[in-house]
């Protein structure tokens, strides 16, 4: 079958891809190769799918359901495979296969995962229900990390976004209070962590699909080693369309800081901390990018904490 990465990939990864660079001009072939070389019938291409890869619904030659991503280097697709090896299962996604099959596809990153149910995810639940079930599920995947530099650092991967931060300041004069306060809030909250743990890295309630062994599992990580609240920040400007429409929407924020905070044992000044400079990071991106509508929504929430 012909495999065309959906609109919503090829937008996506053009906002961010580098120069010269040819993976989704590539995909196909390299959807072709891992199919025919683990011996899968495809059923479909998973539409609209994810911003970073290609998601396949396959049966594996014994008829096991199963899911082959495909995802460009720049997304840290062994970085996913060693996170999901060690979490082995709990809490997230299972993966199929250990090693890459060969040093073409640890190149181009194929993996071959447990089939979910793609379209369901914790976000068909009500709000208070979904928050409660995707907590729960982020919960157990804060594990002590395995031994070795593995994974990069929440002070690592934040400081790479800070400098970004500060040149796409530039273009957006009206945010230049919201970023001094956000790479202030950085600062001070890498500058004393106090915990580190494996983490999903960019989890919100999207992430988290329907299973048959578990009723949710986590997918999608870009894995990071540092404290909860980092994780944790992403979740609390879940559904940002609804807040920001919402008449108390900044209370209702407060209050999902604080109620999140709590059931997950996490310090409210920390997560307040890290969300700012979360949702600032993911604003300014935006208005970088050409996503100006996006980058408004994130920095008026911003601007409620």
């Amino acid at each position: 079958m012909a495999f065309e990465p959906p609109p919503r990939l090829v937008r996506a990864l053009g906002e961010t891809a580098p120069a010269q660079d040819a993976w989704l001009a590539e995909l196909p072939a390299i959807a072709e190769r891992a199919v025919a070389g683990r011996g899968l019938t495809v059923e479909r291409v998973q539409v609209p799918g994810g911003r970073s890869s290609l998601v396949v619904l396959v049966r594996r030659a014994d008829g096991t359901p199963a899911v082959l991503k495909l995802a460009p280097p720049r997304a840290r697709p062994e970085s996913e495979r060693a996170a999901l090896a060690h979490w082995a299962g709990l809490g997230a996604v299972q993966l199929l296969e250990g090693a890459p099959a060969d040093a073409a596809d640890a190149e181009t990153g194929v993996l071959l995962l447990e089939r979910l149910h793609p379209d369901v995810s914790v976000r068909s639940l009500p709000e208070a229900k979904a928050l409660l079930e995707a907590a729960g599920t982020l919960r157990r995947l804060w594990v002590e990390p395995p031994a070795g530099p593995v994974f990069e650092t929440v002070a690592e991967r934040t400081g790479r976004q800070a400098t970004a931060m500060r040149a796409g300041a530039e273009a957006a004069p009206e945010a230049a209070a919201l970023v001094d306060a956000a790479l202030a809030a950085r600062e001070e909250l890498v500058a004393a962590p106090p915990e580190r743990l494996l983490l999903h890295g960019t989890f919100r309630q999207s992430k988290v699909l329907a299973a048959e062994r578990m009723p949710w599992l986590a997918v999608g990580p870009d894995p990071v080693v540092g404290e909860c609240a980092f994780d944790l920040a992403r979740l609390v400007r879940d559904r940002v369309e609804d807040l920001i429409a919402a008449p108390s929407g900044a209370a209702i924020v407060r209050r999902r800081v604080k109620r999140l905070a709590e059931s997950l044992e996490v310090d409210q000044e920390r997560l307040r901390g890290w969300t700012l400079f979360r949702a600032v990071e993911s604003g300014v991106r935006a208005l970088r990018v050409g996503r100006p509508k996006d980058g408004e929504l994130l920095l008026e929430f911003a601007g409620w904490l």
